[in-house]
């Protein structure tokens, strides 16, 4: 049953995915960050592990409804087998409509959920109706943290959770003009190798505050001569304008 319902329900949610992209324009690609020449940005998504954690979770909320609904059904049958009868294709479209708006829901939020880095930010989006995306710069990362709970670990995956030191900086816009997530931290969710995105995140945090917020060519003009000898020169006549102009005053006193 539950391989028939969900053959069928893939079958809807590649035109209602298609519907979403062409109409709602729900972008189909992951988010973009600005970089440098030579640079690469690196997207990833969610482990599959991930969603197969999500419809653990759905599958076993759906039994506690299900089990719900037929025990109503049946104390009704039992009761009234006249108004059971016609109760139950009713008994039986509230626990099979539930899988398909769940299923499509769950893989919405799966496949619409990216992580985008570069040297000096990352860029986390994920929403549907609401897009709601969060950039955080290295630069104010004050903590990375590895989050897994028991049924994480067992289907193999963790969270990251990167805490900011806060500020206008950290957030950003949606792509719908919306708001950005918590503006003090970004939450990488569902990833199989959470510690290399920690060290990877860490890495980036020291290079960028060795380095600077992108300013490594002002950097470098001020590490040349600050004064040539043409502005030395300009600078004596001025002083000596004002000297000549203090003499004047003096003896016209």
């Amino acid at each position: 049953m539950n391989g028939r319902v969900e053959h069928v329900t893939q079958w809807v949610y590649r035109g209602i995915w298609g519907v979403l992209t062409r109409w709602f324009r729900v972008p189909d690609r992951p988010p973009t960050l600005p970089t440098r020449p030579g640079e690469t940005a690196q997207s990833f998504r969610p482990a599959a592990g991930f969603l197969r954690y999500l419809k653990l979770q759905f599958w076993v909320a759906l039994f506690a409804v299900d089990v719900l609904i037929f025990m109503v059904w049946l104390a009704v049958a039992i009761a009234v087998p006249v108004v059971g009868i016609i109760l139950a294709p009713v008994a039986l479209a509230l626990a099979v409509l539930p899988d398909v708006v769940a299923y499509i829901a769950i893989h919405l939020r799966y496949d619409t959920t990216w992580y985008v880095m570069t040297e000096r930010s990352l860029r986390i989006r994920r929403g549907i109706w609401v897009i709601h995306e969060t950039t955080i710069t290295f630069e104010n990362v004050q903590n990375v943290l590895v989050r897994q709970g028991p049924i994480q670990r067992l289907f193999g995956i963790a969270n990251v959770l990167v805490e900011t030191a806060g500020g206008g900086g950290d957030s950003s816009q949606g792509v719908h003009g919306t708001h950005s997530l918590a503006a003090h931290r970004g939450l990488i969710e569902g990833i199989a190798d959470p510690q290399r995105i920690r060290n990877l995140v860490l890495a980036r945090l020291r290079r960028s505050r060795s380095a600077g917020l992108g300013d490594e060519p002002f950097a470098a003009a001020a590490a040349g001569p600050a004064w040539r000898s043409e502005h030395l020169a300009a600078l004596r006549d001025i002083r000596d304008c004002i000297l000549a102009l203090d003499k004047v005053a003096r003896f016209q006193e």
